[in-house]
């Protein structure tokens, strides 16, 4: 057997030839379809209102991603609220801090960010303990950000400022493809309230969410993106494809529990042990004896 067809539940790229995926169609042959099981849309004025949070309450805020920054900044207009320059700015990525350019003047002093990974995001926050943040987020998600900021006793308010719906999939037969590629739970939850289990093939889950979401499913989970042998999703699938091409069969995912929160708080929780070990004074019979062999 080998890997010909590959769906990756993404908007097609704006430009195709400088997507990751796109390396591999040349190296391996394969056909690449992009068709998105999922889209975010920003919640209503309405919606926002009956959560009860009030912005100006707060000193920073909080992005993961741009559908929550434009739904942020759209609510503040239609409310007619106004931010004070003195709001300060968590992103979990360079490229979310510069898209807030969009709305208000980027300033390093006010506007702050992360490299995409969970541990320096936690830490980025960390270091900012004494504000109090609001955390916008797109529901569903996986609670992993409100659950550590809850453990490390930091003040901030959750407010949903987008939702996720399921995409059209008319004319997607999973079973015209080897192998499909998914980003988050809630595209999980959309391929298996729409297809039957049998139809679906080997699926790659990037995420420990989106891994768990379809180990619970039961779907055949044989590629998984970050680890440390792969970094990206695109380099998951160039190993998967490169054994089952090989004829190697690639062994199931065995998903770890816990998950990015646990592995965190264990390592705040190591760092904090060790500020607080306390020297002991040396025993007098100790010193005397090595008075006695220095003389």
């Amino acid at each position: 057997m080998k890997i010909k067809h590959i769906l990756v539940s993404q908007p097609v790229p704006a430009v195709v030839e400088k997507s990751p995926f796109y390396e591999l169609s040349q190296k391996y042959g394969v056909t690449i379809d992009y068709r998105p099981f999922i889209k975010v849309v920003g919640v209503s004025l309405k919606e926002f209102r009956s959560q009860r949070v009030e912005i100006l309450e707060h000193s920073a805020v909080i992005f993961t991603n741009r559908t929550t920054v434009d739904s942020f900044f759209r609510i503040c207009e239609e409310a007619r609220i106004t931010v004070p320059e003195t709001m300060k700015y968590f992103c979990n990525t360079e490229a979310i801090a510069l898209y807030l350019q969009k709305y208000i003047v980027y300033r390093k002093r006010k506007i702050f960010f992360a490299d995409g990974k969970f541990d320096s995001f936690m830490e980025l926050i960390l270091k900012h303990k004494d504000e109090k943040f609001l955390l916008t987020l797109t529901e569903p998600n996986n609670g992993e950000i409100p659950d550590t900021m809850t453990k490390l006793k930091l003040d901030f308010s959750k407010v949903v400022l987008a939702k996720t719906v399921a995409g059209d999939l008319e004319g997607v037969d999973p079973s015209r493809y080897d192998l499909m590629v998914f980003y988050s739970p809630s595209e999980i939850a959309t391929l298996t309230a729409t297809f039957e289990a049998d139809k679906i093939p080997a699926v790659a889950a990037f995420g420990n969410g989106t891994a768990s979401a379809a180990a619970n499913a039961q779907l055949n989970l044989r590629a998984m993106a970050p680890t440390p042998e792969a970094p990206s999703m695109a380099k998951a699938v160039d190993i998967y494809i490169g054994k089952v091409n090989s004829g190697q069969e690639p062994a199931p995912v065995v998903v770890s529990e816990g998950g990015k929160s646990a592995e965190f708080l264990k390592t705040q929780a190591g760092r904090t042990s060790r500020r607080h070990v306390v020297r002991k004074p040396e025993q007098p019979a100790a010193a005397d004896k090595e008075k006695k062999t220095k003389a």
